[in-house]
């Protein structure tokens, strides 16, 4: 089975992250989407992060009528901060028959050269990039593993949506609608 591997924060999932998926599970050779949570990404602040299970819970919710989408937790069980070359080893150990890929937008594939252990992962994984504006892959955009795709450019973010719930803003459509009620009934965001 191949696996594509969506890593993020998730913080909150939303609509963005499902289309994205969908497109990748549709539209590649890739037979499964696996939304990686991630406890915390060493290039980010931890500031408005929620606690990682409500966040995998969130996605379980998100994603719980799609046959090809699966939460992982896999970087809850790994040091902390986590790095990708070691969940994907992680990975590799625990499902030997599985073939992984990567997803990422081409601002990541750009700032790729600041992950740990960059040049192993370029060299044994593909990597699937979808476009994001004012990013063209930079050095890494020819490179014989690194895929580029036409999925749908959606302007949403998890940024937004938290920023919207302090504000007040009443917006169920912007994230699946389990995920949000569970959210929602945890005043999660709020000020």
């Amino acid at each position: 089975m191949k696996v594509g591997l969506f890593f993020g924060s998730f913080n909150p999932i939303h609509i963005g992250h499902l289309a994205l998926a969908n497109y990748f599970a549709e539209y590649t050779n890739v037979d499964e989407v696996w939304f990686v949570i991630s406890p915390h990404n060493p290039l980010k602040e931890k500031k408005t992060l929620l606690a990682s299970h409500h966040r995998l819970e969130m996605v379980e919710l998100a994603i719980q009528p799609y046959e090809k989408f699966r939460a992982s937790d896999v970087e809850f069980k790994l040091p902390q901060p986590n790095y990708t070359a070691i969940t994907l080893e992680t990975l590799r150990e625990k499902h030997p028959k599985h073939t992984f890929s990567l997803i990422m937008g081409a601002d990541n594939i750009q700032s790729l050269h600041k992950w740990c252990n960059y040049e192993y992962i370029l060299e044994n994984y593909e990597i699937y990039v979808y476009p994001r504006p004012g990013f063209d892959g930079g050095d890494l955009k020819n490179h014989p593993n690194v895929k580029w795709t036409e999925a749908p450019h959606i302007e949403v973010s998890s940024s937004f949506v938290r920023q919207a719930i302090q504000d007040g803003k009443n917006i169920p459509f912007f994230m699946p609608i389990a995920a949000y009620d569970f959210l929602d009934k945890m005043n999660f965001y709020k000020k």
